[in-house]
């Protein structure tokens, strides 16, 4: 996969926030699961949240986005800014693309765009 501009990654990311919801809920029924005596189940339904999570989080990956982080989620996608390789980074709890960081620097360098 390429590079996204601006405008592509927005455009992805809108596509993609209904699916980034349901791994956030499915993230949370499947934590609930795993410790027994839910009223959502039990094994057969943990099993059945990690295959749609499994499923989710390789959707997000085939659009060429690369997610970074489970709990919380963290989406980046590869751009460039100015020549420089940046990744455009969302972070659960975001509802648009509003960051960015260099490539070499990571989270810690996240600036506004």
């Amino acid at each position: 996969m390429g590079l996204f501009t601006l405008d592509e990654a927005r455009t992805e990311l809108a596509k993609l926030l209904p699916v980034l919801d349901e791994i956030v809920r499915l993230r949370a029924d499947a934590a609930e699961l795993a410790v027994g005596g839910s009223a959502l189940g039990g094994l057969p339904e943990f099993k059945a949240a990690q295959a749609r999570l499994d499923e989710l989080m390789e959707s997000v990956q085939r659009t060429g986005a690369e997610l970074k982080g489970f709990a919380p989620l963290l989406v980046d996608f590869p751009s460039e800014r100015e020549g420089v390789p940046v990744l455009l980074c969302w972070l659960e709890g975001d509802r648009e693309l509003a960051w960015y960081h260099r490539a070499d620097l990571g989270f810690a360098g996240r600036r506004p765009l």
